[in-house]
């Protein structure tokens, strides 16, 4: 399925209303895992000083940009091919009085900063793209020395929905169904990036909570976007399960998941 269209029609939805965006990023917050995960990797980032500027890359809603600006006293920018969303995200910071968050439009192939970022975030998006290798080397150029990247990214145990050689992408606009921990580390190896950590997310448990409270219901809204108006009722009964599945997988994170956290550092 697409995953895309529906991401749009939320989008048209939330429009450039304040309180409407300020609404999905907490909705997003509370039943995506993911957003757990990274939101605890970039705080133990922030707990070291020196975090002046952060490029969001490939910032989608802008949900992260948002809480880094929340958060801290960093500038953030946030990149996104997609310019209308780029329009609504600026829209947004400028509502919210948000003078150290700003959004631009760019490939990040195509990426063209040099020494600019103490930390570069960036969030489903390495398995769109194609050309890996070039947007790793585009991070290495863009951050200073000693800088951050925060990458969470699908693994190749799983992610994407895919669990053998037969299945194929939950997503369909994914160019891989993901990474092992070895072929990611040494890939931005290649770029200059050390691999300081990585965790696999998604485990087992993490898996019911993707099927319970994000699969079953991206169906049903790939078949009929309308039925959105039941997804209330839905997860009044569903969101319980959910979030003690989501709690286990946050509090033990698991040997073999279908996500990958990755930190790496500009060598």
């Amino acid at each position: 399925m697409r995953y895309e269209p529906i991401k749009d029609k939320l989008s048209m939805i939330v429009g450039e209303n304040a309180s409407k965006r300020r609404m999905l990023y907490s909705i997003l917050g509370i039943i995506f895992l993911r957003e757990w995960h990274v939101k605890r990797g970039l705080r133990r980032l922030f707990r070291q000083k020196g975090i002046k500027d952060v490029l969001d890359a490939g910032s989608g809603f802008g949900q992260y940009s948002y809480y880094i600006a929340r958060k801290s006293r960093s500038r953030i920018v946030g990149v996104d091919i997609n310019q209308v969303e780029v329009d609504k995200c600026n829209a947004f910071a400028k509502r919210m009085n948000l003078g150290n968050l700003s959004f631009g439009s760019a490939d990040l192939e195509k990426l063209d900063f040099d020494d600019k970022f103490d930390l570069i975030v960036s969030v489903d998006v390495m398995e769109h793209i194609k050309d890996d290798i070039a947007v790793f080397k585009n991070f290495y150029r863009a951050l200073r020395n000693g800088g951050k990247v925060l990458i969470s990214t699908p693994s190749n145990f799983g992610g994407s929905d895919v669990h053998d050689e037969e299945e194929h992408s939950f997503i369909e606009e994914h160019f891989r169904e993901g990474y092992s921990a070895e072929e990611i580390t040494a890939k931005m190896k290649s770029a200059n990036l050390r691999v300081e950590r990585i965790q696999y997310t998604y485990g087992k448990i993490g898996g019911w909570y993707w099927n319970l409270a994000i699969k079953v219901p991206v169906k049903m809204l790939d078949k009929n976007f309308s039925l959105i108006v039941l997804l209330p009722f839905y997860y009044l009964i569903s969101l319980p399960f959910a979030l003690l599945f989501m709690l286990v997988d946050y509090l033990f994170p698991p040997k073999k998941g279908s996500g990958l956290l990755v930190i790496a550092e500009k060598l």
